[in-house]
């Protein structure tokens, strides 16, 4: 049988580790050609390699226009077109409102912010140009749902991805496009930023079962949890999806 994805070129970002390597792993199992990408270029190497002839690696900073440019052109040439987008790249501060330098506020919000409008724009160039209905797929967080206090820069700037996906979505309908864009929300997942989080709170062991009693079903999240769901927007199964919150988070933003 097909995969859900058959035939699909996928751009991952932030995808040498957690969440990104999941969701590049999943697309290439489900049959699309996937672009693994990041700033660590060894590490987009290794997991390119990891799923074999359908996926290459490139590296990309995010916060770059040149890279942004250099890279989805790239991407169209080597595989001939782009349909899917997934803007995962992201960076934390655990800080309180208080404690937060300028500097940190800054970098949270290039990464964050300004990498997934760079990724929309460039995104949306690329699927004009080879004529696909494609799909973009902007990672959000809960705290782009919900105040969260001890991390006021991660929580505006995922606010701020959660809004921008509305307004690319109504901009591309509007326009005739037929490229759709969606945001998805985790809650804590099991990742190298949840380690590092739960590390930056004190005792890690500890952090982390605090962190997961804050989720209503009890436990952390898997990365193929938010997979799962990047592949439903990636597939045409969510053709009727735009402009929508797209929410994996084990209950707790019904608290």
């Amino acid at each position: 049988m097909a995969g859900r994805v058959e035939g699909k070129v996928a751009l991952v970002t932030g995808a040498a580790s957690g969440l990104g390597k999941a969701m590049a792993v999943m697309l290439a199992r489900e049959g699309a050609r996937v672009a693994v990408t990041d700033r660590n270029e060894e590490g987009a190497r290794d997991v390119a390699q990891s799923i074999g002839a359908s996926a290459r690696a490139w590296t990309l900073d995010v916060t770059s226009e040149e890279d942004w440019r250099r890279v989805v052109d790239e991407v169209s040439s080597t595989f001939g077109r782009l349909d899917v987008l997934v803007n995962n790249a992201g960076v934390g501060a655990v800080a309180d409102i208080e404690s937060t330098t300028l500097e940190q506020w800054r970098f949270v919000h290039a990464v964050n912010v300004d990498g997934v409008f760079l990724g929309c724009k460039h995104g949306i160039r690329a699927m004009r140009q080879c004529g696909a209905k494609g799909s973009i797929i902007n990672i959000s967080s809960v705290a782009g749902l919900v105040g969260v206090a001890e991390f006021p820069a991660y929580s505006s700037s995922k606010g701020a991805v959660r809004l921008l996906s509305k307004s690319v979505a109504l901009h591309c309908a509007n326009k005739g496009y037929g490229i759709r864009c969606n945001s998805v929300h985790p809650s804590f997942i099991e990742t190298p930023m949840v380690d590092k989080l739960a590390t930056a709170m004190g005792d890690p062991q500890a952090s982390r079962a605090k962190l997961a009693r804050k989720i209503p079903l009890g436990s952390l999240g898997e990365p193929d949890d938010i997979a799962y769901a990047v592949l439903y927007l990636a597939s045409d199964e969510s053709k009727m999806m735009t402009g929508s919150e797209f929410v994996v988070d084990g209950g707790t933003t019904a608290t």
